[in-house]
């Protein structure tokens, strides 16, 4: 199975990727966890991941695009993968689907967890006053959510056009939400690789 996870912040994406890809035997890949990996190895793309991060700054696509890249080719990905935090641009939907024809194969599904916005602003305030993050406001939250909703609508859109994309509903009980992720990838066919 080659799936991504969508979702905006607080909506629970993250710990729907684990228990996804531990259902399906197959590598949760974070851009997160890529770019932490490849800047503690030292590797030439995470040397330059580092000096954007270190700024505060995006990645940009093409170092992004590169490690995704070299990251899907390990040996782990041939039966799958479980793409979250990427793609996030058109321009990164369509370096994704270069580097899928190389191996011959393509996303089975692109699931997007849609939570009300009023939700997701109390669950992340609560999460931040347990953290102690006074910088998380609801203002701030509110913008993140505007960015994402800007950036990923093209996605979706891309997605659903595609005839691949599956809206859930992220509201709720973790275990909820993945019954529902789960009822809705039961009917997917998985494209073999040629």
């Amino acid at each position: 199975m080659r799936l991504l996870i969508m979702g905006p912040p607080g909506s629970g994406k993250g710990t729907q990727a684990v228990q996804l890809a531990g259902r399906f035997g197959i590598p949760a890949i974070s851009t997160g966890d890529i770019f932490r990996a490849n800047a503690a190895e030292g590797t030439a793309l995470g040397r330059r991941a580092r000096r954007y991060m270190d700024a505060g700054d995006y990645v940009p696509d093409h170092v992004t695009n590169a490690m995704v890249r070299a990251r899907l080719e390990d040996p782990d990905c041939v039966h799958g993968f479980l793409l979250d935090g990427y793609p996030r641009t058109l321009r990164q939907v369509a370096a994704l689907d270069e580097a899928l024809t190389e191996p011959g194969t393509a996303l089975d599904c692109a699931i997007e967890l849609v939570v009300d916005q009023d939700v997701l602003v109390d669950r992340l305030l609560r999460r931040a006053q347990s953290q102690g993050r006074a910088d998380d406001t609801a203002q701030v939250i509110r913008r993140r959510q505007e960015v994402y909703d800007q950036q990923t609508a093209p996605l979706t859109n891309h997605y659903a056009e595609r005839g691949i994309l599956h809206r859930i509903d992220g509201d709720g009980q973790v275990a909820r939400v993945a019954a529902r992720i789960a009822e809705s990838l039961a009917g997917v066919p998985v494209k073999v690789s040629s």
